[in-house]
């Protein structure tokens, strides 16, 4: 049949059953199922046939006072005149986005056909994202039963002669769906890529009055599914006295939250390992100075004559202190990153590259070589490409390498996003990624090492963009509970406003800071984090400077949750990333003294407290005391990634408090 005006037809099937009666089975009511796209929105759609005619034009839909819409038999005067005309006029409809299904008793409308009615009346229509549950039973053949957010269950459906796994498997390619923990029979919807995909959207976005006046133009159609919740809510968080100050309650704004990215909801209390952090003097935080960048000449005295890097750890160190010039970045990344082995030769590199050139382009033909007819049939993968386009074009564009119209960056960004899909085709692409390749085919100038490099980053990053966001709740957790431990006053205080979760960092988590420093000193962050030193989750710390560097403002003027959201987003482009990474190191050194470390903190950071350094080998870091328990050494042999002493013996080296880092059990 027909489909709809305006509306694109991506799933039909006829012979789909009601049993409008259990106990007499004439009272079956065939009919046909559609899935249908809509103005950008996916609309479910059943309607009852009677002899091949479709009979769902005798109905329409009506819109109360709450917004619900209700199906409603059209006036005596409208059903006459459609069975005159065999019902060929087309249906009224009041509202396409239809919020929930209510069946409303009728009248028989006289000279209208009992028969007909009855089978009428069973037609209904529902947007996927009012779609909460679907029951799936099998009675000989296999049943759904669509539950709507709103707890209306709509009849179920009898798909006599099969096909119910069809009708699954589209509805997968537009939304969430698993199965329930409880009830393998009921399968969760959730609409987490639309939603999902558009909160990074609004997450990336300008974030000083960009930001406000985006919102402030056009509230609602910068926005699709439940992320409208939370576009109208920060659109009245930013009207300022506009409108009078209401505040969220914590669980109202959680459930919002959690709506739009499923599975960010925390609850502290119920996660394994939770230990309540009391109050614990951590002592002053020590002096800690920043060093030069390693320069081309200190990269090239550490390789042999056949290009093994020697002093790996020292090495490491000098970068965890000072970071790279520019000129040696093209070839350190690829070490930092683990495209190169540490202990490579030159000869082995040239290998290396060749196969992985080969294998690059192996990749890249598959996407390339795929017709129009086959991407039409591939809806991941036109949705892939679609997405990577979109943000190709809006990526760093005032940066000279990817700046103006039919830049080549431009097609060579796009080009390994694109392969990545291939490379991981069930994580395929997700808004964000194209913020971590862009510094990193920047610095490489090359399509084929720019995406090995790329994939050794996702490698890290992967559990950020995984679609249960456990990557993302767990480093939220983590860094909740070291600001906890750091200022307990000022974790209260962000309690008492509803931010306690630390949600206004989603962004800085998920995309390492991309948004929040300049390009260039983006650069000098994420090659200072990929040494891996002075601890693990280093980017934590970082998280935790900041903070304590807007902790006094945001106190002093008593910000709610709103003014919090809207300050944090302000800072973007404003900080000095080598004051950020002093106090970071700094804030390490202060954690790693403290003798009575809570096991959760020790856990975040892999801190062994002094206490059992008997039994473990201990690398020091810069400090003025370098004691080491009997027995303890640094080697290569006992730990994978000693940290190093970088003591370099030169006058005016900085002196700072006794400290110990990261150890390895003997």
């Amino acid at each position: 049949m027909a489909a709809p005006a305006a509306g694109k037809v991506v799933y039909e099937q006829d012979g789909i059953f009601i049993h409008s009666s259990t106990e007499d089975q004439d009272s079956l009511i065939s009919g046909i199922l559609r899935i249908i796209e809509k103005d950008g929105e996916l609309v479910v759609e059943y309607k009852p046939l009677e002899d091949g005619v479709d009979l769902s034009n005798m109905l329409y839909a009506g819109k109360d006072s709450s917004s619900v819409v209700e199906w409603t038999q059209s006036s005596t005067e409208k059903t006459q005149k459609n069975a005159e005309h065999q019902h060929s006029c087309e249906a009224e409809w009041d509202m396409i986005n239809t919020v929930s299904f209510k069946k409303k008793p009728y009248t028989n409308g006289e000279g209208t056909s009992n028969h007909v009615h009855e089978r009428s009346k069973w037609a209904f229509f529902f947007n996927v994202i009012d779609l909460k549950t679907i029951k799936i039973k099998l009675e000989g053949w296999s049943l759904l039963v669509f539950c709507l957010k709103d707890e209306t269950s709509l009849p179920a459906l009898h798909f006599h002669q099969g096909g119910s796994d069809l009708f699954i498997d589209c509805l997968k390619n537009y939304v969430l769906i698993n199965e329930s923990l409880f009830d393998e029979r009921v399968l969760i919807v959730s609409n987490y890529n639309k939603a999902l995909s558009q909160s990074f959207e609004n997450l990336f976005d300008d974030t000083t009055f960009g930001l406000v006046q985006k919102f402030r133009k056009d509230p609602y159609t910068t926005t699709m599914g439940g992320f409208s919740k939370v576009t109208n809510y920060l659109y009245d968080a930013f009207r300022g006295a506009d409108v009078e100050h209401q505040q969220r309650p914590a669980a109202e704004m959680a459930d919002i939250l959690n709506e739009v990215i499923p599975g960010l909801e925390i609850n502290h209390q119920e996660e394994p390992g939770f230990e309540v952090i009391k109050r614990i003097d951590l002592g002053t935080k020590p002096d800690v100075q920043r060093r030069e960048p390693v320069s081309v000449e200190d990269w090239t005295k550490n390789m042999d004559t056949e290009g093994r890097i020697q002093n790996v750890h020292d090495l490491k160190q000098r970068i965890f202190n000072g970071g790279l010039c520019h000129a040696v970045r093209k070839e350190a990344w690829k070490f930092l990153l683990g495209y190169f082995p540490w202990n490579s030769t030159r000869d082995d590199r040239k290998v290396l590259q060749k196969r992985k050139t080969d294998e690059y382009f192996r990749m890249k033909l598959q996407w390339k070589s795929v017709s129009e007819e086959q991407e039409k049939r591939n809806s991941r993968l036109r949705d892939y490409r679609s997405l990577i386009e979109k943000d190709v074009n809006r990526t760093d564009r005032t940066n000279t390498f990817y700046e103006g119209p039919d830049n080549p960056g431009l097609i060579l960004l796009h080009d390994i996003l694109m392969t990545y899909c291939m490379y991981d085709f069930d994580l395929g692409y997700v808004q964000g990624m194209s913020d971590l390749l862009s510094p990193i085919l920047y610095v490489m100038e090359n399509e084929v090492d720019a995406f090995w490099c790329f994939v050794s980053f996702m490698d890290q990053m992967h559990h950020n963009f995984e679609e249960q966001m456990q990557g993302m709740k767990t480093q939220l957790i983590q860094l909740s509970t070291l600001l906890r431990l750091l200022d307990l006053a000022f974790w209260n205080y962000l309690e008492s406003q509803d931010s306690g979760f630390l949600y206004f960092c989603f962004r800085w988590l998920l995309i390492r800071f991309k948004r929040e420093f300049s390009f260039q000193d983006v650069l000098r962050l994420w090659e200072v984090m990929w040494t891996g030193l002075p601890c693990q989750n280093f980017h934590l710390l970082v998280c935790c400077a900041i903070l304590d560097s807007e902790k006094q403002k945001i106190m002093d003027e008593h910000y709610g949750f709103n003014e919090i959201l809207k300050h944090i987003n302000e800072l973007s482009m404003k900080l000095d990333v080598e004051e950020v990474l002093r106090k970071a190191e700094a804030i390490c050194f202060q954690i790693k003294n403290c003798k009575d470390l809570p096991y959760a903190v020790r856990e975040i950071l892999e801190v062994i407290p002094d206490t059992a350094a008997p039994a473990a080998e201990i690398c020091e870091h810069r400090a003025l005391d370098t004691r080491s328990p009997p027995n303890a050494t640094c080697t290569d042999e006992l730990q994978p990634n000693p940290v190093p002493n970088g003591r370099d013996g030169k006058s005016g080296r900085r002196e700072t408090a006794p400290h110990v880092y990261k150890l390895a059990h003997v």
